[in-house]
């Protein structure tokens, strides 16, 4: 399984457009993609509504995972819009 960890570096943290960009891109993939924080089970990435309820904050940790060919390629993308400022 590949897995990402990121600091999240938005003021508004995973939400609003950031949650929106980020849930987007796990979209486009035809394999299941999680992303999870510290002390929650992973949710499915490709899903608005359970990423908004992960309440991520700016600063706080998360783990972006997949299991497919291709996955790391899409980690990577993942990870950069959740670490962007």
């Amino acid at each position: 399984m590949a897995e990402r960890k990121v600091t999240v570096m938005s003021e508004v943290g995973l939400h609003a457009r950031p949650a929106a960009t980020f849930v987007q891109t796990a979209a486009q993939a035809p394999f299941d993609v999680t992303v999870a924080k510290f002390g929650v089970p992973p949710v499915n990435a490709k899903s608005i509504l359970s990423v908004l309820a992960l309440d991520v904050r700016q600063g706080e940790t998360i783990v972006i995972s997949a299991e497919a060919e291709g996955a790391d390629e899409l980690l990577d993308r993942l990870a950069a819009i959740a670490s962007a400022p």
